[in-house]
């Protein structure tokens, strides 16, 4: 088993990218320990190709015996439904690198997340959409506004009053087909909520 410090460290080693490990790195002798980490999160197990290409930049071989034996510990504390589940939710990509007993479970709950995080989106994407044409309307109203101003303004020309009711017209018209939309809009979010709802009350697993 793995110490706990000995986790620590190489959590800090690596919490940076290992896309290129330093010398003071590639000199550390516990490739297990890395190989945990790497397997705890989740990585592909071409990660250690990576390690390999940077420690060889140095003239150091890495123990890829105990690399793999570290990976395989990893693995075992990545793929939990638990983590599957907060995976999907959250939005994450899953490589398939969960062994055989494991994968089933994990696959399933990763679903489950990734159908959370699916609905989630919807609803904030409708909210954004809705807010977006609200803004519309807003800058619309002002422009209305300013034009009923100048209007009814004792020094507007006549020709300008005539442009400028037909402009307003225009904007007037422009103003209610948002309006339409936004209550379209608004008609789908709560469509997309009451899902969002009803899936939370019978997913398998915490909405974390």
């Amino acid at each position: 088993m793995i110490s706990r410090m000995t986790t620590i460290v190489f959590a800090a080693l690596l919490a940076g990218g290992c896309a290129t490990m330093s010398k003071d790195e590639c000199l550390v002798s516990d490739w297990q320990a890395v190989g945990f980490e790497d397997g705890a999160r989740g990585y592909t197990a071409d990660r250690i190709g990576q390690h390999r290409k940077a420690c060889a930049d140095h003239g150091i071989a890495l123990d890829l015996a105990a690399y793999r034996r570290g990976r395989d510990e990893g693995l075992q504390h990545f793929c939990t439904p638990q983590n599957g589940f907060n995976l999907g939710s959250s939005g994450g990509s899953y490589a398939g690198v969960c062994p055989e007993s494991l994968a089933a479970d994990f696959s399933t709950a990763y679903a489950e997340g990734r159908r959370l995080h699916d609905l989630r989106s919807r609803v904030s994407g409708a909210d954004y959409q809705i807010a977006a044409l609200e803004r519309q309307v807003d800058e619309l109203e002002r422009q209305i506004d300013a034009n009923e101003q100048t209007i009814i303004a004792s020094g507007t020309a006549n020709i300008e009053r005539a442009r400028l009711l037909l402009e307003t017209k225009d904007l007037v018209d422009q103003r209610e087909d948002l309006e339409d939309r936004i209550d379209g809009l608004e008609h789908d979010r709560a469509a997309y909520q009451k899902d969002l709802d009803d899936y939370r009350e019978a997913v398998a697993y915490n909405d974390r």
